[in-house]
């Protein structure tokens, strides 16, 4: 597939490494930031029961396939287009997995640039409940727009400033929620980055339209199956095949594909080990709701605030979590972690040990005691 610029590579196209951006001063006119700061509603987004958002600028071609002798690029469409879900064909996508394309009226997408999501808004609280310093919220729509409140800090946010993107919390992403308030008839949250007690992240404040997330309760990080015998729980996650599959004793209870560490480096073109996903016995040893997740330097260097669902399996970093900036589930492409759907990370989050609850939000393990085993499996061909 033709490549494409991403928000996720404007620090690898840049050049911009991380700790250089994390403490110099920004020296932005005011003009130029002014739309960061000014308030925001939620669009009108397409009527379609599942709603494609693309995640780079793609595009749009006469024939389901990548090969240029049998087809015509017809256009290209930006990053955070929308689009109704209408149906996916199988097509025909040279030296990669995924072949299928989004059939739409106007031609063919590749489905791992398109995010699949779903615009489910909310009626939002108009106060913060009581005896609470926030609450967690989950993003129910495609994208919700931000405005900044304060200087920006992370890498993120001073990336789409230079490059004058808007900044979005996508669907699936979850969010720390502290304060509550009214604005022109809406209801505004605040989202604080590292406002939660873990301290994680750079400290961005946003505010964004309250419907456009859905305050979790309890019930969605109930554990799954609390009555099976931890010892009889264990995931098996083949890194040839790139799938994940959950057992309770011999029994699969659940499946899905993944994106494991990519040992090509598309930015380098450099072949090593340096992405690999760990292969042998790990152990599910911290747990965390969503997690910032930053690393790398100017050759590789990568920002996401609000990671969902990060289960970690190895060290302080190698995660089971949710992504949300590509759909190439199947495909190697991470920088060592298991990439999984937001819903599946969800659903893998609430399964393994150890159970997390909405208050807590976060827990580790250490020797002796630990989380469910995590099996990683690699063919050597």
């Amino acid at each position: 597939m033709q490549q494409s610029f991403s928000r996720r590579d404007f620090l690898k196209v840049a050049g911009l490494g991380l700790g250089a951006l994390a403490f110099r001063r920004f020296e932005f006119p005011f003009k130029a930031l002014e739309p960061f700061y000014a308030p925001k509603r939620l669009p009108q987004f397409p009527d379609s029961e599942i709603i494609g958002r693309l995640v780079d600028a793609t595009d749009i071609r006469s024939h389901p396939t990548n090969n240029p002798a049998l087809n015509t690029s017809i256009g290209n469409l930006p990053a955070d287009t929308l689009i109704p879900w209408t149906r996916e064909v199988i097509g025909s996508v040279e030296n990669l997995t995924n072949q299928k394309y989004l059939e739409t009226p106007k031609g063919y997408i590749w489905s791992s640039r398109i995010q699949p999501t779903r615009n489910l808004p909310n009626t939002p609280v108009t106060e913060m409940p009581a005896g609470q310093a926030g609450f967690w919220a989950e993003v129910t729509v495609p994208y919700v727009d931000l405005t900044l409140d304060g200087a920006p800090a992370s890498p993120w946010i001073q990336s789409l400033i230079q490059y004058n993107f808007p900044p979005r919390a996508y669907y699936g992403q979850v969010l720390w929620i502290d304060q509550v308030r009214q604005s022109n008839g809406f209801v505004e949250y605040r989202w604080n980055e590292t406002g939660n007690g873990h301290g994680y992240g750079f400290g961005d404040i946003y505010w964004l339209d309250g419907a456009g997330v859905k305050v979790l309760t309890e019930a969605d990080v109930a554990p799954i199956s609390p009555d099976v015998d931890p010892a009889e729980k264990r995931i098996v996650a083949d890194l040839t095949y790139q799938t994940l599959s959950a057992f309770e004793g011999k029994t699969e209870v659940f499946f899905c594909r993944i994106s494991s560490g990519a040992v090509y480096n598309p930015v380098t073109g450099e072949i090593s080990d340096e992405r690999a996903t760990p292969v042998g016995d790990l152990l599910t040893n911290w747990k965390i709701i969503s997690l910032n997740m930053s690393g790398g330097g100017s050759a590789s260097g990568y920002s996401t605030p609000a990671v969902p669902w990060s289960t970690i399996i190895h060290g302080d970093g190698i995660a089971i979590h949710g992504a949300f900036w590509h759909n190439d589930f199947g495909e190697r492409r991470s920088h060592g972690c298991i990439n999984v759907k937001p819903e599946d990370a969800k659903w893998i989050f609430r399964w393994t040990t150890p159970y997390i609850s909405l208050a807590q939000s976060e827990m580790r393990m250490t020797y002796p005691d630990h989380g469910t085993v995590v099996t990683t499996t690699e063919l050597k061909l």
